[in-house]
This record gives C-alpha cells, sequence and structure tokens, in this order.
C-alpha cells in the first residue's frame, strides 16, 4: 500500500514538474471548436410542433385515402344487394342476400367512425 501511495507521488510530482505543465500556467488546453462545414448549415431545422403538424397531415391524409377505399366498396356492396334483390322472385331472397347487408352496415358503421376521426 506504501509502495502505491509513493509511486502517485511520484508521477504527480513528475507530471506537475515537467515544462509543458509549466508553459500552460497548470491549464489544460482544449482543441478548438469544430467549425460548422458549408454544408451543415442548409440543412433544415423542424421544431417539434411542424413535425407534429406534419404527421397529423399525413395521418389524415390515409385516414382519408381509407374512407374513399371503402365508400367504393361500399357502392359497389349495394349495387350487389340491389341486384340480388332484383332477382329475386316471389319475394324469396338468396343466402348471401342478408351476409351482403351485414357487411354494408359493418363498413358503413367504419365510414361513419372515420368521418367522425377526421374533424
Amino acid at each position: 500500500m506504501n509502495n502505491l501511495i509513493f509511486w502517485l507521488i511520484l508521477v504527480l510530482t513528475w507530471v506537475t514538474a515537467s515544462p509543458a505543465f509549466a508553459q500552460s500556467g497548470g491549464q489544460i488546453h482544449l482543441p478548438p471548436l469544430v467549425q460548422q462545414g458549408p454544408t451543415t448549415s442548409n440543412i433544415p431545422v423542424r421544431t417539434q410542433e411542424e413535425a407534429d403538424r406534419e404527421r397529423a397531415k399525413k395521418a389524415n391524409e390515409m385516414l382519408q385515402m381509407e374512407i374513399k377505399r371503402d365508400t367504393e366498396k361500399l357502392v359497389q356492396l349495394s349495387a350487389e344487394l340491389k341486384e340480388s334483390v332484383d332477382k329475386s322472385s316471389q319475394g324469396i331472397l338468396a343466402a348471401d342476400t342478408f351476409k351482403k347487408a351485414e357487411q354494408i352496415e359493418k363498413l358503413a358503421r367504419s365510414v361513419k367512425s372515420k368521418l367522425k376521426q377526421s374533424y
């Protein structure tokens, strides 16, 4: 233990007595700050608010696309349902007519929910 303390004191004495340490006034000199290059100043910096606004805009665009797609599907299913009802004879409907009506109802509720989200 005494040997370790002796060596630490010896190294500390040697460092503080060295000419480089004495010339610097005991201060450590660090390299100058790295300057920004010409290309880094052209990079736009976005605030959190701008990023949030852009995310919300993209989410709204996606929602509008989903609404459009679902509405087109509603039109298709409605036309198929009308055709199925028109083909029915003597008031007897095909088995898939009820399933189409349920699909239309489910899709209409989905579109309604998405429309509420977009406002």
